[in-house]
């Protein structure tokens, strides 16, 4: 097995415990087996040995490698996730009548039917605010509130305090408790309980602590900046003051903290939990090449919850190319050129910050009829309710006889929610399909509707009503109506459990607006498109979340929706905060070290502004300059020394040199002249042909002057941003100089 010196460092390991700094693609894995298998050599008893990995996929893989790579005979250490090892220790717990015997929740509908009994005895005596709180949405945001109470490991009332909960959740504290009652008096438990109960009865009771502590010796944890409160309390109690913890991962990489992660656990939590650690970097990645290293290390040099660490491409790694383009053309371009170099699209992979910033891809994919698959099937468009409803809505503007269609009013009158349980809307849509008008004030069909209820649904059957007479308007402007007619952002903010999910159901309608807008004035075409049935192609291009796409690596990878509100994601209602911005910083740097060859940086066009990640990764420097180093390093030593080419500009010269430095090598580089417009009050700084560099727009060239010569307004020309209108004494822009014509 070949280790670089780094890696044998990690190995050869000798006493204490350690923290392991991987960066992405940095064959942590094969450190990993290397340091259980040098341990063995050396004596250790397999049983002293535990190793804990992230989830049961990377268990069976390093299980499979460990196998692979161990002498014939060699007896192996326990190789868990942290729920198999709770298991473990619940059965043993229970065995010596430290817990209740308790069965595990396994089914969906058996979890979905404890929260509705706990929310239904915390609603008490407002039973009229049950069919909100027993939604589907709902019903799932309290899940993640009571796992994440066990997570945290802190009270319910203070952890919803912290939290940014949507409207009608304030009984989640108490539906937290009643759910906790419901537990114990069914016998049952959650996924969260294998951790939660073990770990409460071991910290109450030094007898039962003692009983299982002093069994391990070394411990070896992966993904370690992943694991929640509870899980770093648990490994504590079970390391004692014997066992040597090895916890390998990268703060960098932490994109969980919405469900108990944080960047700090991998820094200042390790060694309040353990005491003293060596650190120990695994700098070098395998996976891409200079361009990506540089821009990596760039993106997430702003955050300061971070290790010092460079990422550094290893010799031989492929020469990864960096791009930057509009629109769901560049992505059928970039798909195309792809297959005529012969690669096939089962080795691309789009990415997107969230689902909803998928639907134009998709509908691109459809209409130019490129295979595709998504790593959910359920985010495929024609399966999203509120597009099927929004789809129904144009059919029936253009088929007036499905308001004789009892199930097609279901959905129209469902979507988005009016907040009335479907027992009742499938009712009421059974009576107004048969009579066509609506009920009288006194028709027990409406008894026990709320008036604001009453309202809302009177008004979508009018809306419903009058559509056919609008069957000549195009699809964009059909549906802006619909959407403004049934208050689509209100209801849809105010559904959501969660403030993110209420934004992206409202970004969702954004995007279906602007699909509507290309197709002009063909509503049959969007009408067919919205409901085209597809099913997943393994031979297609992977579609998938920057979440779900962590641990994994593609040839090309698309990212795609790079706009400021949708990456980083945040709104006029959820303002983005310093912390939220470094957590959104890694999700964009997890993201661009999933490549290998070619990445392509994706925003919208229109009002879309490119995102500022775009600019933080100085992604067309880092191209230039790794062109210039691979060219460096395909000389021969002697001929270094005569390079006469132009020194290469560069916004952040030190971070550049350092890299350099690190591969014993250097290029000539040079800051980046510039002058900062709102510094100068010198009027004739700004020319037409002037070149500039905005924060968030990149480079352009100036094309028109105008205004007030102390306070001008400037009319931009951007590479990638197109034209816009800037108050240049207030935008964040630097000039750069030696660029006049």
């Amino acid at each position: 097995m070949r280790l670089t010196a780094e890696q044998r460092a990690v190995v050869e390991h000798v006493s204490g415990h350690a923290r392991v700094a991987a960066v992405a693609g940095s064959g942590k894995t094969t450190t990993m087996v290397a340091r259980v298998l040098h341990l063995l050599a050396k004596g250790v008893s397999p049983s002293r040995i535990l190793v804990l990995m992230f989830n049961r996929s990377a268990r069976e893989d390093f299980q499979a490698r460990l196998a692979e790579m161990a002498p014939a005979g060699q007896r192996l250490p326990d190789v868990r996730t942290f729920h198999s090892l709770g298991h473990r220790l619940t059965a043993s717990l229970t065995r010596w009548g430290a817990l209740a015997p308790r069965q595990l929740l396994t089914a969906d509908w058996q979890a979905e039917r404890l929260l509705r009994q706990a929310t239904q005895r915390a609603l008490g005596d407002a039973p009229e605010a049950g069919e909100a709180a027993l939604d589907a949405e709902r019903l799932e945001a309290l899940a993640h509130f009571c796992a994440l109470v066990k997570a945290e490991m802190v009270p319910p009332a203070e952890l919803y305090a912290g939290l940014d909960f949507g409207e009608a959740t304030e009984h989640f504290v108490s539906a937290f408790d009643h759910a906790e009652e419901l537990l114990a008096d069914q016998g049952l438990m959650g996924y969260a309980d294998l951790l939660y109960r073990p770990l409460r009865a071991l910290e109450a009771d030094d007898a039962l602590r003692d009983r299982v502590q002093g069994f391990l010796d070394h411990v070896i944890i992966d993904e370690y900046q992943d694991i929640n409160v509870a899980q770093q309390r648990l490994l504590a109690v079970l390391v004692g003051d014997r066992a040597e913890v090895m916890a390998v991962g990268d703060a960098n990489q932490c994109i969980y903290e919405w469900r108990g992660a944080h960047p700090d656990t991998m820094l200042e939590r390790f060694t309040a939990t353990f005491g003293a650690a060596i650190d120990y970097p695994l700098s070098t990645t395998f996976r891409h090449g200079h361009a990506l290293a540089l821009a990596a290390n760039h993106a997430i040099e702003a955050n300061r919850r971070r290790p010092d660490q460079l990422c550094l491409a290893a010799p031989g790694n492929p020469r990864t190319h960096l791009a930057q383009a509009q629109g769901s053309r560049a992505l059928l371009e970039s798909l195309a050129s792809w297959q005529e170099g012969g690669r096939n699209l089962n080795e691309a992979c789009v990415l997107v910050r969230s689902w909803s910033l998928s639907v134009p891809l998709q509908l691109a994919l459809l209409r130019e009829g490129i295979p595709f698959r998504l790593s959910r099937e359920d985010r495929f468009v024609f399966r999203l309710p509120l597009v099927q409803a929004l789809a129904g809505y144009l059919r029936l503007a253009r088929e007036p006889t499905l308001l004789a269609d009892s199930a097609h009013l279901v959905l129209l009158l469902s979507q988005p929610t009016p907040f009335v349980a479907r027992e009742r809307l499938v009712r009421l849509a059974t009576v107004l399909a048969e009579t066509q008008r609506w009920p009288e004030r006194h028709d027990p069909l409406l008894a026990g509707l709320k008036p604001h209820q009453q309202r809302t649904l009177k008004k979508r059957w009018a809306l419903l009503c009058e559509l056919p007479k609008r069957a000549a308007w195009p699809p964009a402007r059909l549906l802006a109506h619909v959407v403004e007619a049934v208050e689509a952002e209100k209801v849809l903010k105010r559904a959501a459990a969660r403030r993110d999910k209420g934004e992206e159901d409202v970004r969702l309608l954004d995007v279906l607006l602007e699909q509507a807008a290309e197709l002009g004035n063909d509503p049959e075409a969007f009408i067919e498109l919205l409901q085209r049935p597809v099913q997943s192609d393994a031979d297609g291009v992977l579609i998938t979340t920057v979440h779900g796409a962590k641990g994994l690596e593609w040839p090309l990878v698309v990212l795609a929706g790079v706009n400021e509100q949708d990456f980083p994601h945040y709104s006029r209602d959820n303002p983005l905060t310093a912390q939220r911005l470094e957590e959104e910083r890694r999700l964009f740097y997890v993201a661009i070290t999933r490549v290998r060859e070619r990445l392509l940086l994706l925003h919208d066009v229109g009002d879309h502004r490119p995102s500022r990640f775009l600019a933080e990764s100085a992604w067309e420097e880092c191209q230039r300059v790794a062109e210039r180093l691979d060219a460096r390093l395909d000389e021969p030593p002697e001929e270094h020394d005569a390079d006469a080419s132009p020194p290469l500009p560069v916004t952040r010269p030190p971070l550049m040199e350092r890299y350099l430095a690190r591969l014993g090598t250097s290029l000539p580089l040079t800051a980046a002249a510039s002058c900062v417009a709102e510094s100068s009050s010198d009027y004739r700084i700004f020319d037409v042909g002037q070149r500039l560099r905005h924060a968030v727009f990149g480079e352009g060239e100036i094309d028109l002057v105008e205004g007030d010569p102390d306070n001008p307004v400037i009319e931009v020309r951007f590479r990638h941003a197109g034209r816009r209108r800037l108050i240049a004494r207030r935008a964040p822009i630097e000039l750069l100089e030696g660029n006049r014509p």
